[in-house]
């Protein structure tokens, strides 16, 4: 469809405002989180950096965000409710980065933000029914739409969350995905919703000089659970009224990355009979830098393939015949890396392991304790979650 030049006049007006703002608020942000003592240390070798770093570069996105949102974008009833959700997300979040939070207290906070979210009319009613030999065009969830869609925002919130583990990643992964449901939402005439995406990815792209590595600030709970909350929410108001064939298909390529993270590493977690929520070392970019690739490596590869997920979601909305097919084909890719990253680093330990035991055989001395050794330097020198990957 033809797209108004004052539309994305518009767009790019909430854009740019967002990100001077973001910009320009970040360094504040950082002497503010070094005023009230929200810094991150690294104490031990899950971390990569070696000198402390200040948290809470997400209230500079936030900021850029909503007053981008206040000044271009039409208040509308579940616009004020997703932005008083995400106050209460921001609030939690800044205070979980200065005196850490129990995982259940913020887990109350963000369903009660989800819980506004729905209140204000953002729920997930219909979706277009994915067995296609139904007769059943679209699936009517009735009374179930309003803890779906808690479940959703929640998940959403957290998955973001969970992949902030190397610089510059979570905030850059955030911004593809906007960029991509910003697209979907110009194609579909959906102007509100593509300023509210312009106003993020606005934000984002503002922080993101001081958060790729060597990071200056790292955004913590406060910016990850604040863009995972906003991505979720706008992602009901946007892409699941789009009542299309296979439109349940769009947010999760959108958000392909930090979803398929989670749910990989819950059924990993359950498959080693561990707490679904405990922290490990399994998650992509855990993969990534333990094939041996440095940060800005794996950060690059992880971008790339969120780009690939969000281009299909584009596809799948614009080109007609070609959405199933590229629905399948995205899907493949993504289970076809996860499976190539896990089998890389398997090889890696079995050759490590190996070449281990050879050394002890030809000294004389046991091949467990020079591997042990070995593991324990690998983890030292790769091994880091940041606030999102420790609270998983």
């Amino acid at each position: 469809m033809d797209i108004d030049i004052n539309v994305l006049l518009t767009v790019a007006l909430a854009l740019g405002v967002a990100l001077v703002v973001s910009f320009v608020t970040t360094p504040l942000a950082r002497a503010f989180a070094r005023r009230v003592g929200a810094v991150d240390v690294p104490k031990d070798g899950r971390r990569m950096h070696d000198h402390p770093i200040p948290r809470l570069g997400g209230l500079a996105i936030f900021l850029g965000f909503i007053i981008s949102v206040v000044m271009f974008a039409d208040i509308e009833r579940q616009v004020q409710g997703m932005l008083l959700g995400s106050i209460i997300i921001v609030t939690v979040g800044m205070v979980d980065d200065i005196i850490p939070l129990p995982a259940w207290l913020k887990f109350i906070f963000q369903v009660a933000a989800a819980g506004v979210a729905v209140a204000f009319g953002i729920r997930i009613e219909l979706i277009s029914n994915p067995a296609f030999w139904s007769y059943m065009e679209y699936i009517n969830f009735g009374v179930w739409s309003i803890p779906i869609t808690i479940v959703w925002i929640v998940g959403i919130t957290n998955s973001v969350n969970l992949i902030d583990g190397l610089d510059g990643l979570a905030v850059g992964v955030s911004a593809i995905s906007s960029m991509s449901v910003l697209v979907i939402s110009l194609v579909l005439g959906q102007l509100n919703i593509a300023i509210i995406l312009a106003a993020l990815l606005g934000a984002c792209l503002g922080f993101m000089p001081y958060n790729l590595n060597p990071a200056r600030i790292f955004m913590g709970d406060t910016g990850a659970l604040f863009l995972g909350y906003v991505l979720a929410t706008v992602s009901v108001m946007g892409l699941l009224k789009f009542y299309a064939i296979i439109s349940f298909a769009v947010p999760l390529l959108a958000l392909g990355l930090p979803i398929f993270d989670t749910v990989f590493a819950i059924i990993r977690r359950l498959l080693k009979g561990q707490n679904p929520m405990s922290p490990d070392r399994g998650h992509f970019h855990h993969r990534l830098m333990d094939m041996g690739l440095s940060q800005k490596q794996a950060v690059a590869i992880l971008y790339s393939i969120s780009a690939v997920l969000g281009l299909a979601a584009v596809l799948i909305t614009t080109s007609g015949e070609m959405r199933a097919l590229v629905f399948l084909f995205a899907f493949c890719v993504a289970i076809t890396i996860g499976v190539v990253l896990i089998r890389g680093t398997e090889r890696k330990h079995e050759s490590v392991s190996q070449r281990d035991r050879e050394r002890g055989q030809e000294s004389g001395v046991s091949g467990d304790a020079p591997a042990e050794n070995e593991e324990n330097k690998d983890q030292d020198k790769t091994g880091s979650e940041k606030d999102g990957d420790e609270k998983s």
